[in-house]
């Protein structure tokens, strides 16, 4: 799957990457938070897809894990920085309560921190789901039946909801 002159780059890159880049970026900001991050882990997946030969009918399944491991990864090394958050807070015209903006950046960064720290494939799942993959998609995605998202989806949220009360009675 090389391109002449130009390495190992895939011929399909271009046309792979212009119909499969907003679901890739969303699954990303999912995770992160931030737009500007998630182009920064689009920019990496699609770099890693290019010299890969994942077929081109299952490159969105596979752009999609992909992506959601690698905002995982930057969540868990710390790269996101509170003030990527709050400029992507700012857009309105209408400046809210800076308490009401505080609260709620708290709360997205203690939901983005327990799901870093949520197993993996619930992770992962979890995103996916909840970034619009059906359930057939996600299940392609993460090489599951399709009957075992549901559940797997479930007890990821839960175990979100665990981690988040644990978290808070530790504060």
């Amino acid at each position: 799957m090389s391109t002449p002159g130009r390495g190992a780059v895939r011929a399909d890159l271009e046309q792979v990457f212009r119909s499969t880049y907003p679901r890739v970026v969303a699954v990303a900001a999912r995770v992160l938070g931030s737009r500007d991050e998630a182009e920064d882990v689009a920019q990496e997946v699609y770099l890693t897809f290019g010299r890969s030969s994942v077929p081109a009918g299952e490159a969105i399944g596979w752009l999609s894990v992909a992506a959601a491991h690698t905002a995982l990864n930057h969540l868990r090394s710390g790269r996101r920085r509170a003030a990527r958050e709050e400029a992507a807070d700012n857009g309105g015209a209408v400046l809210p309560d800076v308490a009401d903006t505080v609260v709620t950046l708290d709360e997205r960064r203690r939901v983005r921190a327990a799901l870093a720290r949520l197993p993996r494939k619930q992770a992962v799942a979890l995103v996916l789901r909840h970034s619009g993959l059906s359930y057939a998609e996600v299940a392609a995605a993460l090489d599951l039946s399709p009957g075992s998202v549901g559940t797997t989806v479930r007890r990821a949220e839960s175990a979100l909801r665990e981690e988040l009360i644990r978290h808070a009675s530790s504060q």
